[in-house]
């Protein structure tokens, strides 16, 4: 059987670049094709972007066109490219019969007033977003065969979900008295566009918190926690760290607990789901835990009282948070096992 072909446009960027390693590994695919957008098209080969993938087979770099990729004989792209640049280029590609995977946050909302509230852009087709599927395979694997424009979801948002979404589908949290999500990222979260307050000496020896109120990601928490707005604490710092992001969330359960039953309720619910290791009770994970993988490592502490609960959800923002989750959406969208490529 001829193994499929995959279009990658946009891999200049950090994301981009994890994406590619982890493509050109895949034992399932045909080597992809990568396709620029910006003054970088007269690149021939992407290790002239990145010499780290030397050796690692061919990598060619074509100028992007709707034609190129459709005539490439690819039948899955993914979009590594800002979320303004998705939302123009989606459209023509799944016209061409292309299926796409957007690393972007230009699909993840079914409402497009949402997406204009929070990220201050354009609305998305209303069409688009009524097809796209949130690619949280952990959550949604069962629509990925169909899924044809998978929203892969947000760095923050994945790390809060997972964290959650056992004792939230429980019914264990006292919603009334608020949950608080305390999360911190390395810098590369920020992408890699030049900003003053990414430079190195402004981040390094620092720490500081961000978009209070106002992150992007807050939506996609609520929706897909079922949450209402005023139940949640949701705040973000940036680490002087490169990679990896790191969340604290805290709850107050409905009754008294013991740590034995969290536990089970977590293996259960991630039973069979590879890329989420549940740590026993009392061990907590760390960033050094999950860097460079897709893994999601989730840890959590109860109070003596059995009723105040703090969940640790770990991921590298570019792995799970981002490039690898996009290829675990592409293995369930081919039927593919979910952890082909990510695991070596």
């Amino acid at each position: 059987m001829q193994k499929p072909r995959v279009a990658v446009v946009g891999a200049t960027g950090y994301a981009g670049f994890e994406l590619a390693r982890l493509l050109l590994r895949h034992p399932q695919i045909n080597k992809p094709t990568f396709y620029l957008r910006d003054g970088s098209a007269q690149v021939r080969c992407l290790t002239e972007l990145f010499p780290q993938l030397r050796g690692w087979g061919e990598a060619p770099c074509r100028a992007y066109s709707v034609e190129a990729v459709a005539s490439s004989g690819a039948t899955v792209a993914f979009l590594a490219t800002p979320h303004e640049a998705s939302l123009d280029l989606a459209p023509p590609l799944l016209d061409a019969g292309l299926r796409v995977v957007d690393l972007s946050g230009a699909f993840r909302f079914r409402e497009p007033d949402t997406f204009v509230a929070w990220y201050k852009l354009r609305p998305p087709a209303r069409k688009l977003l009524e097809q796209a599927t949130y690619g949280l395979p952990e959550l949604y694997s069962a629509a990925l065969p169909q899924a044809r424009l998978v929203a892969n979801p947000g760095c923050y948002a994945t790390s809060v979900v997972l964290g959650l979404r056992p004792v939230i589908d429980a019914g264990w949290a006292d919603r009334s008295r608020g949950i608080v999500c305390d999360c911190k990222s390395g810098a590369s979260g920020a992408g890699k566009e030049p900003k003053r307050e990414l430079h190195f000496v402004e981040v390094d020896e620092n720490f500081r918190a961000y978009g209070l109120f106002s992150h992007r990601h807050t939506p996609e928490i609520t929706d897909h926690l079922g949450l209402e707005s005023a139940e949640i604490m949701f705040s973000t710092h940036l680490l002087p760290v490169a990679r990896g992001i790191l969340s604290t969330l805290y709850v107050w359960l409905d009754r008294p607990r013991e740590a034995a039953e969290v536990e089970s309720l977590y293996r259960e619910f991630y039973a069979g789901r590879p890329m989420v290791r549940v740590w026993p009770a009392g061990r907590l994970p760390e960033l050094q835990h999950v860097a460079h993988t897709n893994f999601c490592d989730i840890g959590f502490a109860l109070d003596a009282s059995g009723e105040r609960l703090v969940v640790v959800s770990c991921l590298d923002n570019l792995g799970k948070g981002a490039a690898g989750q996009a290829v675990q959406n592409l293995n369930g969208m081919m039927g593919f096992e979910e952890a082909a490529a990510l695991l070596c």
